[in-house]
């Protein structure tokens, strides 16, 4: 059968240990230099050179729940802390770039909308319009406490504080300025002279009102090559599943198996039905690590002598970390069930029960499951075979997961890239020439299509244009008392 391109995104953080805890220990791993911008762009430019269509950027802005009875444990082991403003970073590689999509996480927790959709307005006039927003509401309890917040939000108020956040950016990149606002011609005259910079008549305030924003406007960028960047999201709840399906144009799974893949996608997919677009609307992207040998014994034998690196208890404090539960001190051979689960927790736990054999699973356990439900080991042709497997399923690309930097990737594109070329599971290097947006990259053109709630903005705020609410010389003076 003939094969669809998969969409090839690198999954990157500003920091030491992302996913994979441990392993920058490893004589090879360089992440440590996260501070070095050397290091991204050496990397980065590799990624493009070789195809990948993205650079995604996670980011946090907290630290995870207690672990071991504080966080001292998360500064020893460098989980996610420190941890740099990956929206600089990016400022940064646009620079030096010419074709890779750049990608970061941002949560409406972190910035106030009117602010943030200037600097993405900016970047993605810098980028030439390669700049793609993950959407977060942000889970850890810290975060918010460093914005001001008392604690964690209810789940539903953050997906509805996310919707608002949503809603001021849209109004601002798709409402504010029309298309051929800018003119920036130095000789065109009017009724007030000479030069026209901007049509006021074609540039409007937006008057959000909301109940946590009031943005007057108008946008302070003219629109962009994309206006609204391209937007993922990654959440997995029924509330998180909708606004997938109302506004993501990808989301990012971490499903652990194919099955959970190929459901969740179907099921976001039908849902996109109910807002107005259709499943073609919406891509899904997910997560993997590889492990690859030019034998099966190979590439076992890599796989647990990666293993027998990575620190346990720094894998077990992120995923018990994420769900609010400290269980440092406890033996590793603990049975999850002796635990004492929050609400949030039960879920994903009874998750990982369900996925072993005979339902018991131990915080050792936890931690083979957070290195390796996502990992394909094996030769190019059996992880090639795999992918194929994840694309019958429903998954349109990976977000392709590092032990190490530059070494995962650079065997990667070395050994998996051709295999994957061969059998059309990724473009040629012919079609990595061209300059596009990222957005035209992934559907084939650079601006929202009609279906998606943000285009419904466009002219929709002429009434309030700088040009419609001018005070007539005559009004204004007779005010004036002249």
């Amino acid at each position: 059968m003939s094969r669809q391109p998969l969409i090839l995104s690198a999954f990157l953080m500003n920091t030491t240990s992302h996913i994979i805890g441990g392993a920058w220990r490893r004589p090879d791993a360089e992440q440590h230099r996260f501070n070095e911008l050397p290091h991204w762009v050496s990397l980065v430019q590799k990624l493009e050179a070789a195809g990948f269509d993205i650079a995604f950027f996670a980011d946090v802005v907290g630290l995870y729940g207690d672990h071991e009875g504080g966080w001292a444990s998360h500064v020893r082991k460098g989980l996610q802390i420190p941890s740099n403003d990956p929206l600089v970073l990016i400022s940064a590689l646009a620079a030096v770039t010419d074709r890779i999509g750049l990608a970061l996480t941002s949560s409406v927790i972190q910035a106030h909308p009117f602010n943030f959709a200037r600097q993405i307005s900016t970047l993605d006039h810098l980028s030439g319009g390669r700049v793609g927003w993950n959407v977060v509401t942000n889970s850890q309890e810290n975060a918010h406490r460093n914005f001001g917040g008392e604690g964690l939000a209810k789940h539903d108020d953050r997906y509805s504080w996310a919707e608002e956040y949503l809603d001021v950016c849209y109004k601002l990149w798709e409402g504010s300025w029309e298309d051929d606002a800018l003119v920036q011609d130095k000789t065109r005259q009017h009724d007030r002279g000479q030069g026209l910079h901007a049509d006021p008549a074609k540039v409007a305030k937006i008057h959000h009102q909301g109940d946590r924003y009031r943005v007057e406007g108008p946008h302070l960028s003219a629109p962009s090559p994309q206006r609204t960047p391209f937007l993922f999201q990654a959440g997995s709840s029924q509330r998180g599943r909708d606004v997938a399906a109302q506004h993501a144009e990808a989301t990012f799974s971490m499903a652990p198996r194919r099955d959970i893949a190929a459901e969740h996608a179907r099921d976001v997919k039908e849902r996109t039905r109910k807002f107005g677009r259709g499943p073609e609307d919406l891509k899904f992207i997910q997560g993997l690590s590889f492990v690859i040998g030019s034998t099966e014994e190979e590439a076992q034998a890599k796989a647990k002598e990666l293993d027998e690196s990575i620190d346990d208890h720094a894998l077990i404090a992120h995923t018990a970390g994420s769900l609010g539960i400290d269980v440092g001190h406890l033996p590793i051979d603990t049975p999850l069930e002796e635990l004492e689960h929050t609400e949030q927790a039960q879920g994903h736990l009874s998750e990982i029960k369900r996925m072993a054999p005979n339902g018991k699973v131990t915080l050792r356990d936890l931690a083979q499951f957070r290195a390796q439900s996502t990992r394909v080991t094996g030769t190019p042709e059996q992880i090639a075979d795999a992918l194929e497997t994840w694309q019958d399923a429903g998954i349109d690309g990976i977000n392709v997961m590092n032990s190490t930097i530059p070494g995962s990737y650079d065997e990667f594109i070395q050994h998996l890239l051709p295999e994957l070329r061969g059998r059309g599971l990724a473009r040629s290097a012919d079609e990595e020439s061209g300059k596009r947006t990222l957005r035209g990259r992934l559907t084939g053109s650079d601006r929202l299509p009609v279906t998606h709630p943000a285009a419904g903005y466009c002219r929709a705020f002429t009434d309030s244009s700088a040009e419609a609410t001018e005070i007539p010389a005559e009004e204004f003076l007779k005010a004036k008392g002249f």
